[in-house]
């Protein structure tokens, strides 16, 4: 029996399963880290989505295109693409990938390397994989959400992507999280790290961060010691999370966060920015 893609519409996550049978579940709502589909489940496919959901795409900052769909698809998230002279390197996943959208990546270059934080920002991390066919670089603990693509490098806790581009394992959100920071950029790939809230023009005003965003469940200590270990090295004065790029957001507001949490009980509250520099 032939295998297709399936999205869940709650979360966005893609799964293969059998042809004509929905998948019995998503593996991603199931985790305690995403709700459960107040609704129950419901997935589609690529010909579900064609002609209902469009693919934009915008240039974030100078050599970073930000894919997302429209209307918003499971979680909604972005997928960015670095232009590289050595090659172009995709890290994170829109929900969907429109034909149109797949051929401006390739007018742009195609895609060198494939990377991502963790499942939150997997997106439709296989169309890209299927039509470019580059390197697939996922932290190795991440390996079991990997079933809608293959993984051709699982990476250690630092993986070089390219000159000046890491990838740096941080642990605690998801097993395998890991950020990726641009040296040259001075900008951080930081996944569900941190948790930016932003006012209604779109700036960031507060931070948090979270083990599961959903239910408010908090890291622990040493979960955040982790993060402060591996943010404390890297320059940074802005953020791109699955979700948006936040422009002002720098280290030693993550270490501020950070401290604040380490000081007291565990918490997802999120602290204002002017309190954390």
């Amino acid at each position: 029996m032939p295998l297709i893609q399936y999205a869940c519409s709650h979360c966005g996550f893609w799964q293969p399963w059998f042809a004509g049978q929905s998948p019995i579940a998503c593996p991603v709502c199931m985790d305690v880290r995403n709700a459960l589909p107040p609704d129950g489940w419901d997935f589609r496919t690529v010909e579900d989505l064609s002609g209902t959901v469009t693919t934009r795409w915008a240039e974030a900052m100078p050599g970073v295109i930000g894919f997302s769909c429209q209307p918003a698809f499971g979680l909604g998230s972005t997928g960015w693409l670095l232009l590289r002279d050595e090659g172009n390197i995709a890290f994170e996943g829109a929900p969907f990938y429109t034909p149109e959208a797949l051929d401006e990546i390739e007018r742009l270059g195609g895609i060198h390397t494939l990377a991502s934080s963790h499942p939150h920002g997997f997106g439709a991390l296989w169309q890209l994989a299927e039509r470019f066919e580059p390197t697939v670089v996922i932290h190795r603990d991440g390996l079991r959400f990997t079933k809608a693509f293959r993984v051709s490098w699982p990476a250690d806790d630092i993986h070089t992507l390219a000159p000046g581009l890491t990838m740096i394992a941080t642990q605690g959100h998801y097993e395998g999280h890991a950020v990726l920071h641009d040296a040259r950029a001075k900008a951080l790939y930081c996944g569900d790290c941190l948790k930016v809230d932003l006012d209604e023009r779109g700036g960031p005003v507060a931070l948090s961060c979270h083990k599961g965003f959903h239910y408010q469940i908090p890291l622990s200590h040493d979960e955040i010691r982790r993060y402060r270990a591996v943010f404390a090295e890297l320059d940074f004065d802005h953020v791109l999370t699955p979700f948006e790029h936040a422009e002002g957001i720098t280290r030693a507001h993550a270490l501020g966060l950070f401290d604040r949490l380490l000081a007291g009980p565990p918490s997802t509250h999120p602290i204002p920015l002017e309190v954390l520099a």
